[in-house]
C-alpha cells in the first residue's frame, strides 16, 4: 500500500496498521501533521446540524490554518468563500449532485472513446443504450383490484379497455452504463 493514500483516508476509516503508518509521518513531519489535522478538521464541518454552526466551524477553521499551510487551502478557503450559499445549502437540504456529476464523467469517457460524438449522439447513447434500464414490473395479480379503484378514480385505468401500463423506464443506472462502457458495448 502508499503511504499517501493513508494520508488521503478519513482518520475514523483507518485500520490499525494505517493509523500506526499515518502517526509516523505526522510525528516525522509536523507540517504534514498540521495539514491532515486541518484535513480532518473540514470534514468536521460537515457534521453541523444547521447551515450557521457550519459557518462558524468554517471560520474558526479558516482562522487556525498556519501562515506557512495558507497557500495548500488556497482553492478550498477561496470554494468555499465563493460559494458559501450554496454550500450551506446542503444543511438544510442534505441532497448532493454528485449523480449527476458521475453521469457526466461517464459521458465524457465515452466521448473520449468514440471521438467527436455531437450533444445528440452522446444523450441518446445514454437514455436508449439498450440493456441499461431499469424496468419495473406490474403489480401482482393480488393488487390489482385495489389499484383499478384507485387508478379508476384518477382516470389512469381505462375499464373499458381494461389495460394497465405493462412496464416504467426509470432510465439508466450509472453503475449499469460503467459496466457497459468497460465492456465496450455502449
Amino acid at each position: 500500500m502508499h503511504d499517501r493514500w493513508v494520508l488521503l483516508k478519513r482518520e475514523s476509516e483507518l485500520t490499525n496498521q494505517e493509523a500506526l503508518l499515518l502517526s509516523g509521518w505526522v510525528r516525522n513531519y509536523a507540517e504534514l501533521g498540521i495539514a491532515h489535522r486541518l484535513k480532518e478538521e473540514f470534514f468536521h464541518i460537515y457534521d453541523a446540524k444547521a447551515p450557521d454552526e457550519a459557518q462558524a466551524l468554517y471560520i474558526e477553521w479558516k482562522r487556525s490554518i498556519p501562515a506557512e499551510l495558507a497557500p495548500a487551502f488556497f482553492d478550498l478557503v477561496r470554494a468555499w468563500d465563493n460559494w458559501t450559499p450554496w454550500i450551506l445549502g446542503y444543511f438544510d437540504h442534505p441532497v448532493t449532485n454528485a449523480y449527476t456529476e458521475s453521469l457526466n464523467n461517464l459521458i465524457r469517457v465515452m466521448n473520449r472513446l468514440g471521438r467527436g460524438y455531437s450533444f445528440e449522439a452522446l444523450r441518446a447513447k445514454i437514455l436508449f443504450a439498450e440493456g441499461a434500464h431499469q424496468i419495473v414490473k406490474p403489480r401482482p395479480k393480488f393488487e390489482r383490484k385495489s389499484a383499478e379503484r384507485f387508478l379508476a378514480s384518477y382516470a389512469l385505468y381505462s375499464p373499458s379497455t381494461q389495460e394497465y401500463e405493462v412496464s416504467k423506464n426509470f432510465g439508466s443506472d450509472i453503475s449499469t452504463l460503467a459496466r457497459l462502457i468497460e465492456a465496450g458495448e455502449l
